[in-house]
């Protein structure tokens, strides 16, 4: 008997990029990371690119690649993110499929997946289509081949679906247990009933399908897979491994695949650790050669079906009530709401769908009136998606229209084409999976929908947007603040819409706080500056300009001519209006301007921008998140210096008090407690940031706050002290030789012992295992020889493995 083992790690990351910017904006409930998907990578996909298997005593003896062991899909807007934000990651990944085809017959690792993780049998088929060659059109730009298999979201599944995998070349797909119904022999028999998880997940199957095509379908173990996810199966790599192993029943002859899939966030984020079990799990089998290490492709290439199929219609991996839980109040919920119910889902996909089915006349004649085949282009737009380059798109538009298109027209089709984007961002089921409406997930959908609403609206008119929000009013929050969807809408959706004017004003405050280079990218804009000048009077600053700005998606541009004043502090106020040219900047209004500023009239200067610019006045409220975070940090940073100086003499001045008090029993007062907590911390935190550390005064520091009592703060410092590390460690990566660096790195990891919270080592250990291999054997050479360097160098680094737990022998 031969056992094939094939892991399967599903990867994805609903959507959270703002809607108009294309870009994910700070969330504080991430910390210390930006946001979720920042946090999620560092905790799982990063790790899983460089995960440990360790010895004995838990020292690093091997660093891997999870990836090219492993079956794995990435959702496309997953990657796309990682493309744009953790580089390092991404190439990771390629490269594991790249290593995989090596390992396993021509085979890769990667699948593709269902565009934006839509629930393909509660979409149209039209929809099905294009998300499928979306995902396929994903998958060959960035890993240049064709894909064998697809993952379906939540594995839900219909026959039609299947039949349009198999239509575009799609040879495979992974299946939950219970989605079959019954099986049979190819070559003949009688058809026998699997319902209810009955089925063999040990083999391929054939499904047939209505067309006449076929596709294979996989089975995942479904036990296995509940205890990783779920029962703490990650827990130890050694048991995983035998646990997969256990599924071989000993009487089973020829041979078998073992097989489970799960979310790929179970290695790491759901389960901390799990990356090393998995990375163990493999290494046992390999090395104690239990099994074979395989994937689809090359196990079907090797095991053709023998079984068909019939599978459980309009089923999935995570609603026993097949696919209700994506629209309808089936039961199924995270839990979140006890006692709530989720019968808002209904009324959130009927307006979704009435919303569709509005827009597709409208998007289908006018681009026929463009010259353009609607559905195809919209099917082929995935190129678009993925190289926005001004004479790629450009490429794209004339390829596919016989008309010679005016500037005007390829924004109009670049807006039809992003209105159906939308239309189909609006379907990510993430958006139903959870348990309330006004869940993050949830808004996210109906800010795809505000976004596509804003569109139909320059086309049509509003005539869209008031009937839609008559539909999502009778989905109902279980939230009282939150009410319905209509009032979902207008609190998260209306004001986080951006259109021109709002860059334009976003651009006109942001200068006030550091000018902008002549072209700066903002987010999905572009922004030309083609007039600035500015004043400055102690905390007061004046600036006006003239600024073309475009959109880097729909081409559209418009340009303004702006004025704006900080007041000092947080009072910022700025003011805009659309202008042909800069000219309009009239040289004596802005002379007049700048004179009377300069003589401190400054309720005066707004009076003049107002009425040169328009009464709409914008204020620091008006920012989009980032910058207005960086804005207030900037105008923070001297009111906390002033408040730091205030603590740091209550607390020198009550220091020798604060000991006496603790020594006899007596509580701190709050006040004098507070002082003694900031300033430590603050000290602590700013002597890690220094040029040059001074490693007496953080130990009298750590010892102070032990004397005191005081609870350091975790996650600031440790993000601080990781910094610092990782910045040495990235400068030792370059210049390997250099002994400075490496004695800077060994005080650091000298220091972590006093302090009682994690530090995340894991960039620095990556930096010094490469060095180990690439370096430290040709210096060790050296060492022997008794170049003096070299000793030195060689000693100090075996010292600072030991440090940061990495085996160096």
């Amino acid at each position: 008997m031969e056992v094939f083992v094939c892991i399967h790690a599903h990867f994805y990351q609903p959507p959270r990029e703002n809607a108009w910017l294309e870009a994910v904006e700070v969330q504080d409930s991430a910390f210390p990371y930006h946001d979720w998907n920042e946090r999620i990578a560092a905790e799982c996909y990063a790790t899983n690119a460089t995960s440990r298997i360790t010895d004995e005593s838990g020292r690093i003896r091997e660093i891997v690649n999870n990836y090219a062991k492993i079956s794995f899909n990435f959702g496309p807007t997953l990657l796309s993110w990682l493309e744009r934000n953790s580089a390092e990651v991404y190439q990771a990944v390629l490269a594991a499929d790249s290593e995989s085809r090596q390992r396993f017959s021509g085979h890769g690792s990667a699948l593709a997946q269902a565009y934006n993780h839509i629930i393909l049998p509660l979409a149209s088929s039209r929809d099905k289509h294009t998300q499928v060659l979306w995902g396929i059109g994903d998958f060959e730009h960035r890993f240049q081949r064709r894909p064998e298999g697809m993952w379906l979201p939540e594995t839900a599944v219909d026959l039609e679906t299947l039949d349009i995998l198999a239509e575009h070349g799609i040879l495979f797909t992974i299946l939950a247990p219970h989605q079959a119904k019954r099986i049979k022999r190819i070559d003949g028999g009688e058809w026998l009933d699997v319902g209810g998880g009955k089925i063999d997940p040990s083999r391929p199957y054939l499904a047939r399908l209505p067309s006449g095509r076929t596709i294979a379908l996989f089975f995942y173990d479904g036990a296995i897979s509940h205890a990783v996810a779920f029962e703490g199966l990650l827990s130890n790599g050694e048991r995983f491994a035998h646990r997969l192993l256990a599924a071989v029943a000993p009487d089973r002859s020829g041979s078998l695949l073992v097989h489970i899939a799960t979310d790929g966030e179970s290695y790491g984020h759901h389960h901390h650790g799990g990356n090393r079990a998995l990375a163990f799990a493999l290494h046992t089998i390999e090395t104690q050669k239990l099994a074979r290490i395989t994937v689809y492709g090359e196990y079907l290439e090797l095991h053709p079906p023998q079984w068909e199929v019939e599978i459980v219609e309009r089923s999935s991996w995570s609603c026993t009530h097949g696919v209700e839980r994506w629209w309808t109040n089936c039961g199924c919920n995270a839990g979140r709401h006890p006692g709530g119910n989720q019968g808002w889902r209904t009324p959130l996909r009927e307006a979704l769908d009435w919303l569709r089915d509005s827009l597709t006349p409208v998007y289908e004649q006018k681009m026929r009136e463009l010259g353009f085949d609607p559905w195809k282009t919209r099917n082929d737009y995935v190129r678009v998606i993925l190289d926005r380059t001004p004479s790629v798109v450009d490429s794209f538009l004339t390829g596919r229209t016989q008309r010679a298109l005016t500037l005007d027209e390829k924004i109009s089709t670049l807006q039809l084409l992003e209105l159906e984007r939308h239309a189909l961002l609006m379907y990510t089921s993430c958006g139903w999976f959870f348990d309330d409406i006004s869940g993050l997930e949830t808004v996210q959908v109906i800010q795809y929908a505000g976004r596509a609403l804003q569109i139909a609206n320059r086309l049509l008119g509003d005539a869209l947007e008031p009937r839609f929000m008559e539909l999502i009013e009778k989905a109902k929050s279980n939230i009282s603040e939150h009410d319905n969807g209509r009032r979902i809408y207008e609190k998260f959706v209306k004001p986080a819409m951006v259109d021109l004017p709002a860059v334009g004003a976003h651009y006109a405050l942001r200068s006030l706080f550091g000018e902008y280079p002549e072209q700066p990218s903002l987010y999905c804009f572009s922004a030309f500056q083609e007039f600035f000048k500015s004043a400055q009077i102690g905390r007061t600053k004046l600036v006006v300009g003239c600024v073309r700005i475009t959109s880097n998606i729909s081409w559209e541009e418009q340009r303004f001519c702006f004025g704006a004043i900080h007041w000092g502090d947080h009072n910022v106020s700025g003011c805009l209006r659309p202008c042909q040219s800069s000219d309009e900047m009239e040289a004596h209004f802005v002379q007049e301007l700048f004179d009377t500023f300069n003589r401190g009239e400054l309720p005066a200067s707004l009076e003049a921008l107002e009425k040169s610019m328009g009464a709409t006045c914008y204020s620091l409220r008006n920012l989009f998140r980032d910058d207005q975070r960086h804005i207030l940090s900037i105008i923070l940073e001297s009111n906390l210096a002033n408040a730091e100086g205030v603590y740091r003499q209550v607390y020198e001045d009550n220091a020798p008090l604060l000991l006496f008090l603790k020594d006899i029993a007596v509580p701190v007062p709050r006040a004098l407690a507070a002082a003694a907590e900031y300033v430590l911390n603050a000290s602590l935190k700013r002597e890690f940031e220094e040029s040059i550390l001074n490693l007496s005064r953080i130990q009298n520091l750590v010892d102070a706050a032990k004397m005191h009592g005081v609870a350091l703060e975790g996650p600031m410092l440790a993000l601080t002290i990781r910094n610092r590390m990782e910045r040495i460690a990235e400068g030792l990566g370059k210049r390997p030789s250099d002994l400075d660096s490496l004695r800077e790195l060994d005080a650091l990891a000298n220091l972590l012992p006093l302090f009682p919270f994690e530090i995340n080592l894991r960039t620095v250990q990556n930096i010094f295992f490469q060095i180990l291999r690439e370096v430290f054997p040709v210096l060790q050479k050296k060492a022997r020889r008794r170049y003096k360097t070299a000793v030195q160098w060689t000693t100090l680094f075996k010292t600072l493995g030991e440090k940061l737990g990495v085996r160096t022998d």
